[in-house]
């Protein structure tokens, strides 16, 4: 898509662009200049405190430009040949709604928070991050947390990983949603839709914003829930003190199920089996693994379908006799907080054997 660029020369000192105070050698082009932060100014942007600092130089207040650029949307490139900065228009940006399902917090001061709804996605949140309630109170990073109910805007790039991954340019907090793993006890159809009861009489009513789905983003009917199921709900946080106890259900979440794959069905049992093996072969990743042991989605997949590295003579060997015979292998995933530059890592079984093959190509 073309877009329409504008030319902004800027003629600014470094204090106005770093936004502290500064000192620098006088020469041609570069003026020596002393700011101060004016802490007790405001910055609004369409009415709303941006949390931009001025920096007072002179009696006149400035503002970094590369924050004050993204606050408003747009991008910005510093030509060194020619002393300028450019300015994009504002950039398309992706939209999603839903639940957090996960948050870890990095090292580096940046949150990783994993989004489950109108789509699957693993969103960077950082201090350039907007984050505020639907009353405009702006908060931090740090307020988002498993269960949050979130819009959420980002890109305009997409890591090509799966899920696919993004740095958020904004969030809007709806509510905190309450987060419950049990299993079904029964489900009906309701005169006003569905009605899920789990395993400790806690009945959750469904209206025609609820979604139902897996932990890896797909939609499923209400007629595809049975009783038994094990899912995780997130709910609430209003409830009535009725005995059992009801509330309103936002999102319905099935855990990892045994799938189905060219005819060959997996029982529950031996894709937790296969969920063992994996982790006992991921031990050394451990530590960078964001999906919980038995939550790791486990299919059944053409032995071609798979992009698995053998290392040993007898995985190799292993690996080209199941190829030759067109037969099927097991994959077992998990997300890892390395995946916006490896991709996730895959545990790859003989399906027959239940021998360890290999990891898939990260990349």
């Amino acid at each position: 898509m073309n877009k329409k660029r504008t030319k902004l020369t800027v003629l600014f000192t470094l204090a106005g662009v770093l936004g502290t105070t500064a000192a620098v050698e006088a020469d041609a082009l570069v003026e020596k200049v002393t700011g101060y932060l004016q802490k007790d100014t405001k910055v609004l942007i369409n009415g709303q405190d941006s949390m931009l600092t001025p920096v007072s130089i002179d009696g006149k207040l400035y503002i970094p430009v590369r924050d004050a650029a993204a606050k408003l949307g747009y991008t910005l490139n510093y030509d060194e040949a020619s002393k300028e900065i450019e300015l994009g228009e504002a950039v398309d940006l992706m939209r999603a709604s839903g639940v957090i399902v996960n948050v870890q917090a990095n090292d580096d001061g940046k949150y990783r928070i994993e989004l489950l709804g109108s789509t699957w996605v693993i969103l960077t949140v950082d201090k350039s991050t907007v984050i505020k309630s639907l009353d405009g109170k702006m908060l931090t990073p740090a307020d988002l947390k498993a269960g949050t109910q979130i819009d959420a805007e980002f890109g305009p790039a997409m890591a090509t990983s799966f899920p696919g991954q993004a740095q958020a340019v904004s969030v809007k907090v709806h509510a905190d949603r309450v987060v419950k793993e049990d299993t079904i006890k029964a489900v009906k159809h309701t005169d006003d839709g569905w009605q899920v009861q789990l395993g400790d009489n806690l009945v959750l009513n469904a209206g025609k914003e609820t979604r139902v789905m897996t932990s890896q983003g797909e939609s499923l009917n209400w007629e595809d829930l049975k009783a038994g199921m094990k899912v995780k709900a997130y709910y609430g946080p209003l409830m009535t003190k009725s005995i059992p106890p009801q509330s309103p259900l936002f999102l319905l979440v099935v855990q990892a199920q045994a799938p189905v794959a060219g005819g060959v069905k997996m029982s529950p049992e031996t894709a937790q089996e296969y969920r063992n093996l994996a982790w006992a072969q991921v031990s050394s990743q451990v530590s960078h693994i964001t999906t919980k042991q038995d939550e790791a989605p486990v299919q059944i997949v053409s032995s071609k379908e798979v992009g698995v590295l053998a290392t040993t003579s007898e995985q190799k060997k292993l690996l080209e006799d199941v190829q030759a015979a067109n037969g099927s292998v097991v994959t077992v995933t998990y997300n890892t907080d390395q995946d916006e530059l490896l991709g996730p890592l895959t545990a790859v079984f003989d399906f027959n054997t239940k021998a360890f093959i290999g990891f898939n190509a990260r990349r």
